[in-house]
């Protein structure tokens, strides 16, 4: 080897063979030819997807290399329950098993070969690993140990051939499909049992329970509550589950959307059982696109279980993977991969819920499985606008309300039976009173409460429906009936934080301060990194309640994100002139004003909306004597 045209790097290699090679050629050497060209396309193609390259392939082996050991033990996991699942249509005498090695190490690189102690390291750890297992060597455990959420099993310093000093080796024990053989040939069994000819969608959701079923009979053990010592928040007496952003593995950055919308569906489903503790959507995302351990997301959002997935969109194909794991003890529940045509997302999106739930063993009744499964959309154009258009209404500014507002009504025009598609087009004329960009606000307000009705006519478990109709009656100073359908959205779904945020205000507005607060406190909890307005509207209701100093802690909370909040600031100014700190309170109605020049008495006057005159004036009596005119 010449130094020209060679290369020195660092890089992590993936080696892999077949366990009993000879004798599967022996016994039938035509069909292992066929069955081992088949089973490296497969493994050729999922390195390709995780960024890595096939640098050799002789006989039964196969060489890549990847740029990331993240990247390279994930393919490794990958691989293993894709053959596992090929494996299981065969006889057990036919299946070919591969074992797989992974290391970090130095290499020389010439010609697109690869040569060096790095790459004969993997070899000879390959050989360690069991038929249809993983082993790393410690340089690539060292690399991964506290970021993908798998166990391992330290195998101690191993003595390899044509290496002069030990090796480091771990197993890899807990990954997607660490049962798969169990769990598949059980599969097997039920579908050679009951099943005859293609299954509906309908019979593949009984088979997923059935499965599940079965692997928690025998290897669940029943729920208990985690440890609380480190918890942010105390866990509460049920399951808790928080649902991280799947990852978009689409080579199309653009469908980041859609990968944001299978998780903000589950999100949604698992949410509408009274008998789970779901974290609300937008502390869930504060984690999208870090590598973070589940332990940590568990410590910080207060929950027992996390469930973390990807999603591949590629033409009228989708490949959705998703995994629960107790970040107690950072062990699988339950794991699952879904190829199917991009026409039966709806019915994976279901499937991926009902499995959640049973893998928690949470047993429905027939009326809270209605209202998991209530009516959504089945055409996917329609549903693939909803999500453009939720995307957009996220960003909250004028562009966005308005790209919202278009993908809405065409997804209304696509499907004029779409229930949550009128809900969010709902908040986008709300939206156009708040960015001020009506022209007249009573005809947004008119408009938003008739698609909000809308919404709930054609589903009356839309609970977040429910508590926007609520906050609109209420801003029409109608109280009585906001309050109440504030209550009903609670009562269709106590995991929505969103739904307790607008309980809260419609409360508030109606002179239930106290009980305004322990409802912010509640959405609070179930969104534990929430949006400002959850921050000031509890500050508000602190006040109201005459609570100052837990008023100033909550404003406070609200300006460490937004240090622009114009009503944090306002809320500030009136709690520190009702504790008489003038000094202080003066100070934030300048602020105030640095924000809004025209802010004065007669406009906030306008914009609130109490029930009752003493409310009213005890707000506005003490801005004015923070000095706002």
């Amino acid at each position: 080897m010449t130094e020209q045209g060679t290369k020195r790097k660092l890089t992590a290699i993936l080696s892999a063979d077949v366990k009993e090679y000879s004798r599967l050629m022996s016994q039938d050497e035509r069909g292992t030819i066929h069955t081992l060209t088949a089973y490296r396309e497969a493994m050729s193609k999922l390195i390709q997807e995780y960024k890595g390259r096939v640098v050799d392939s002789p006989g039964d082996n196969l060489l890549a290399e990847f740029g990331s050991v993240v990247d390279a033990v994930n393919c490794a996991v990958e691989i293993q329950r894709e053959l596992a699942e090929r494996n299981a249509e065969l006889p057990p005498a036919r299946q070919m098993e591969f074992r797989i090695g992974i290391n970090l190490g130095d290499v020389v690189e010439e010609e697109g070969r690869i040569y060096g102690d790095g790459v004969n390291i993997a070899a000879r750890i390959e050989g360690l690993a069991e038929a249809g297992g993983i082993c790393i060597s410690g340089t690539a455990y060292d690399q991964v140990v506290n970021k993908m959420g798998l166990e391992y099993e330290f195998l101690g310093e191993q003595q390899v051939k044509n290496i002069e000093r030990p090796i480091r080796v771990y197993r890899v024990l807990s990954f997607p499909g660490a049962a798969a053989h169990r769990v598949i040939k059980a599969k097997s069994i039920t579908e050679r049992k009951w099943l005859k000819g293609a299954l509906s969608a309908t019979t593949v959701l009984v088979l997923g329970v059935v499965i599940v079923a079965i692997w928690n009979f025998y290897f669940r053990t029943p729920f208990e509550p985690a440890s609380e010592e480190k918890m942010a928040f105390s866990l509460p007496d049920k399951p808790s589950i928080a649902v991280l952003p799947f990852t978009n593995m689409s080579d199309d950055p653009k469908q980041e959307y859609f990968s944001d919308g299978i998780t903000e569906e589950i999100i949604t489903s698992l949410s509408k059982t009274p008998k789970l503790f779901i974290i609300a959507r937008s502390s869930s995302f504060r984690y999208k696109s870090k590598e973070i351990d589940v332990r940590t997301v568990g410590r910080e959002l207060g929950v027992r279980y996390v469930l973390e997935g990807s999603v591949r969109k590629d033409g009228d194909r989708v490949r959705i993977t998703a995994q629960l794991i107790d970040a107690k003890t950072n062990k699988h529940v339950w794991a699952e991969r879904y190829d199917r045509d991009l026409t039966n997302i709806f019915a994976i999106q279901d499937e991926v819920t009902l499995k959640v739930i049973t893998a928690l063993q949470v047993n429905l009744s027939e009326g809270e499985e209605i209202r998991i499964y209530a009516k959504g959309t089945e055409n996917l154009e329609a549903y693939l606008r909803f999500l453009k258009g939720r995307r957009h209404l996220d960003q909250v500014n004028r562009e966005g309300n308005a790209n919202a507002k278009k993908f809405l009504k065409e997804a209304i025009t696509l499907d004029s039976e779409y229930p949550a598609a009128y809900a969010f087009l709902a908040m986008t004329h709300l939206n156009d009173i708040v960015l001020m960009v009506t022209k007249s606000p009573k005809k947004s307000l008119t408009k938003a409460i008739e698609l909000a009705k809308k919404a709930i006519e054609l589903d009356e478990s839309l609970a977040d429906a429910h508590a926007l109709l609520g906050y609109l009656y209420t801003m029409r100073r109608q109280h009585e009936k906001g309050v109440a359908q504030a209550e009903q959205a609670i009562a269709l779904n106590p995991n929505s934080a969103s739904a307790y945020h607008w309980y809260g205000l419609t409360l508030n507005y109606a002179g239930h301060h106290k009980e305004a607060i322990k409802s912010h406190k509640k959405a609070i909890r179930l969104n534990p990194f929430p949006p400002i307005r959850f921050y000031f509207c509890l500050a508000i209701a602190y006040r109201d309640a005459k609570r100052y100093e837990e008023a100033i802690a909550a404003s406070k909370k609200a300006l460490e994100q937004a240090p622009n909040c114009l009503f944090a600031h306002t809320c500030l100014a009136s709690c520190y002139a009702l504790m008489e700190r003038w000094e202080d309170a003066h100070a934030e109605i300048e602020k105030a004003l640095r924000v809004d020049p025209k802010l004065s008495l007669a406009r906030i006057g306008k914009m609130i909306m109490y029930k009752y005159e003493a409310d009213r004036k005890f707000l506005i009596e003490s801005l004015r004597k923070a000095g706002l005119k």
